[in-house]
C-alpha cells in the first residue's frame, strides 16, 4: 500500500512541478531584459483536451457498466 501511495504522490509531485516550471518561463514576471525565452516542457492545451476525452469515455463506460 506505501508503495502505491508513494507512486501516486511522486506522480503528483512531478505534475506540479512541470506546471510551476512552465508557468514560471511563460510569465510575464520571468520575462525581463535578461530571460532568454523557453519553451514549455508540456503542451497543456494537448493535455487538457486528453484528459477531457478520458473522463467522457470513463464517464460513458460508467453508464455502460451500471445500467447492466
Amino acid at each position: 500500500m506505501r508503495v502505491f501511495l508513494g507512486m501516486i504522490l511522486g506522480a503528483l509531485l512531478l505534475t506540479m512541478g512541470v506546471y510551476i516550471r512552465d508557468s514560471m518561463s511563460t510569465s510575464t514576471v520571468a520575462s525581463g531584459q535578461v530571460a532568454q525565452p523557453g519553451r514549455t516542457i508540456v503542451n497543456w492545451d494537448v493535455a487538457a483536451t486528453d484528459w477531457n476525452a478520458l473522463k467522457s469515455r470513463a464517464h460513458d463506460d460508467w453508464v455502460k457498466l451500471s445500467s447492466k
